[in-house]
């Protein structure tokens, strides 16, 4: 602890935050528009302030200092002096302790309390108010860390693209229940590190834990005056620290790396869900925390007309400035930390869109995809994009540069759209099935460019979907105005629950097809935690706020759900085992020998598709066939990809239709792999000659193939 007769060097602008060099600890913080910058010291339970000390350099912009006698553990934050003006942008408070936005670790739980907020709460001038309040003892600390780590042999799986499987879950919920995790380890970073839980995610074959947000985050004031939580995180207020409310130690940093640790030695990577687009300060009305009091004017896109009030690309209040260089500095810092120091293999931004808006329109060429782009640490990782905000023009995708994947919202509404039994769609679906070059393939993407996903966190979950027509939001205390109203979903005959054994089958074979086109589908699938043991949200669609029973995973199966997650591994274990379904390349309908085609769409009638058919309204039927030996890849010792020949045939209809296997190889028979229609998950084995009829059933999904030694 550092005792009140300290020293204190001048130290360096570089690197940002508190640095233990291990023997004392640099100081330093960026803001162009402060007068003066006080570090403020705390005890070791962070409720009493013990020294204050004025940051005595400024280089750059940025006001440093050196302790050479302060070690990790210690508590801190900053207060920031300048003008309060906010007609002019500008809202220093020194009353409010302030986050210190490179902080490692916090220590302590914000509580709300009006004191939080720079100006006076009920005031006639709202925001242009000025609050006296001192904060400091309702504000969690920031704490100095110690980054040694013993990480091994680890080392990343680097999972090729086109091999990857992804699974998104949250952190707390995949764990809260599982009855074989210790209890004091359920809902932790160590609790997913867990042999159980490595085990089951083993067992699904999934390649990668796509994690919803675990940099620290702030629950609304909103929700917690309705005793709710901001359960999935998308709150940011610290980018290079574990959230503690994930730590079952109480070292957060250390527990997430060890996490990392286990999951890499399990084969799997790590992906984090990242919210660079907004902090949790809110519009103008919100608290001071962090960014708002140590340099407002640089930090956020405030209206350029009136700064008072801030740009909203995000449906949450603000929206960072990545139009500052100090900004996207602490951007690049902040992801080159977690692959570095933290050891992850990839991001997925939140509304990614947001960052590509340097003018009003979103440019697909800003000055944070150009770093990115030539940056020797990041462009090396996964880089995934929710391509869209919610400001004008914000729905982009499809138009993400070389080097990121996209989530595919445009194959999650046609799949959706399909098998709810809607028309006039093979065309659309033919083009998700082979990965969407119509959205990638102009630019020099792949099909891995595209994420594919039916469910995800935001939405209804797979059990969901098909068991519900309207959103039930009401807990969110919304009066369920919230959440997607459109979720392109159909109840099967009865809205929620139902013990009709005809609904229920129904219900499970409709699950069946789902999974069977995601993981039958050119580009990468995300599976939904849970989505394979049949979890309900009872008809929530936007459980953001419900860190309960709503939310966290029940692994105790229901009738059914054991043959449904056998299912859902033998279809990741297909898709493993077969490369005809994970291609590197678009199909380019080049020809083979005997002037075959790697790729055939057929009718019922067993015809190749002609081009009016594929625009009639009644159709929802359709095959497809991919020649194994014509998949015009090498393997990596330069060796040409070879599969088996692969008939997939799929009905939306509720009718069963006479499909007459295609003729092209009269002497070739097929047999069946899949068979959605079949309670037992697989087909007979009984084999079906080119020109026979196949009974396709209703609402099913058939896949049938030929060894590569048998074609003819």
């Amino acid at each position: 602890m550092i005792s009140k007769a300290h020293t204190v060097w001048p130290g360096k602008p570089y690197p940002q935050g508190a640095t233990w060099d291990g023997e004392g600890v640099n100081f330093a913080l960026f803001s162009e528009h402060a007068d003066k910058v006080e570090l403020c010291l705390f005890d070791v339970r962070g409720h009493r302030e013990i020294e204050r000390i004025v940051m005595p350099e400024q280089t750059d912009r940025v006001w440093h200092c050196y302790l050479p006698e302060a070690r990790p553990g210690l508590l801190y934050g900053y207060r920031v002096y300048g003008p309060y003006q906010p007609e002019r942008g500008h809202r220093f408070n020194p009353n409010k302790l302030l986050l210190d936005p490179y902080a490692k670790s916090l220590q302590g739980r914000l509580r709300w309390h009006d004191a939080h907020f720079g100006y006076k709460i009920g005031a006639k001038r709202e925001d242009l108010s000025f609050d006296w309040r001192d904060n400091a003892v309702l504000m969690p600390k920031s704490e100095v860390v110690d980054p040694r780590f013993d990480w091994g042999d680890d080392r990343p799986p680097a999972i090729a693209w086109n091999d990857s499987i992804i699974y998104e879950l949250h952190v707390k919920g995949f764990t809260h229940l599982h009855p074989g995790v210790p209890e004091a380890l359920r809902g932790t970073y160590a609790g997913l590190a867990s042999p159980p839980v490595l085990e089951h995610l083993r067992r699904l074959g999934v390649t990668a834990v796509e994690l919803m947000p675990i940099h620290g985050f702030v629950d609304d004031r909103m929700l917690v005056d309705k005793g709710l939580r901001n359960y999935w995180g998308y709150n940011s207020i610290g980018y290079f620290m574990p959230d503690r409310r994930y730590s079952g130690t109480g070292n957060p940093v250390n527990e997430f790396k060890a996490m990392v640790k286990a999951l890499h030695g399990a084969g799997i990577e790590v992906i984090l869900d990242v919210v660079y687009n907004h902090t949790a300060e809110g519009n103008q009305l919100g608290p001071t925390l962090c960014f708002r009091g140590i340099d407002n004017a640089a930090y956020y896109r405030l209206m350029p007309d009136n700064p008072r009030y801030y740009r909203d690309y995000t449906g949450c209040g603000n929206t960072l400035n990545m139009m500052h260089p100090r900004v996207l500095q602490l951007i690049m810092d902040s992801l080159r930390y977690w692959v570095q120091e933290m050891h992850v293999d990839g991001f997925r931004f939140d509304l990614a869109a947001t960052l590509a808006r340097e003018l009003h329109e979103v440019d697909r060429l800003g000055a944070f995809f150009d770093i990115i782009h030539q940056d020797p640490i990041l462009s090396q990782v996964k880089l995934i994009a929710e391509p869209w905000d919610v400001g004008e023009g914000g729905y982009q995708v499809g138009n993400f540069p070389v080097g990121w994947t996209e989530w595919n919202a445009k194959y999650r509404d046609a799949v959706r759209a399909y098998w709810k039994g809607e028309g006039g769609l093979i065309g659309d679906l033919a083009s998700r099935l082979t990965g969407s070059s119509d959205l990638y393939a102009h630019n020099g993407r792949r099909p891995y460019a595209s994420i594919n996903f039916i469910t995800a966190h935001d939405g209804f979950t797979l059990q969901d979907l098909v068991s519900y027509e309207k959103k039930l939001n009401e807990a969110n205390g919304e009066k369920c105005q919230d959440g997607e109203s459109n979720n392109l979903s159909w109840n099967c005959g009865k809205e929620g629950p139902s013990d009709d054994p005809e609904i229920v089958a129904l219900r499970a074979r409709q699950k069946r097809n789902f999974i069977a086109t995601l993981f039958l589908s050119q580009g990468v699938p995300m599976l939904l935690a849970g989505d394979e043991l049949g979890h309900t949200q009872n008809g929530n669609n936007n459980a953001y706020s419900q860190d309960n029973e709503i939310s966290w995973m029940d692994w105790t199966l229901q009738p059914g759900d054991r043959a449904f997650l056998s299912f859902v591994c033998q279809m990741i274990d297909l898709r493993r085992k077969h490369p005809a379904f994970r291609r590197r390349s678009f199909f380019l309908q080049h020809h083979m020998r005997d002037g075959e085609k790697n790729i055939l769409w057929f009718n019922p009638d067993g015809l190749e598709m002609s081009n009016a058919e594929w625009n009639q309204g009644f159709a929802r039927c359709l095959g497809m066939y991919l020649a194994g030996d014509a998949i015009g890849e090498v393997d990596k010792h330069g060796n040409p990809v070879k599969d088996n020949d692969f008939l997939l045939l799929i009905n939306a209809h509720h009718e069963p239709i006479p499909f007459q296997i295609p003729g092209f190889h009269s002497r070739t028979r097929w047999h069946v792999t899949i068979d959605t229609s079949d309670p037992n998950m697989l087909g007979p084995a009984k084999r079906y000659a080119c020109g026979s009829i196949f009974l396709l059933q209703g609402r099913s999904l058939v896949l049938m193939q030929q060894p590569i030694q048998k074609k003819i």
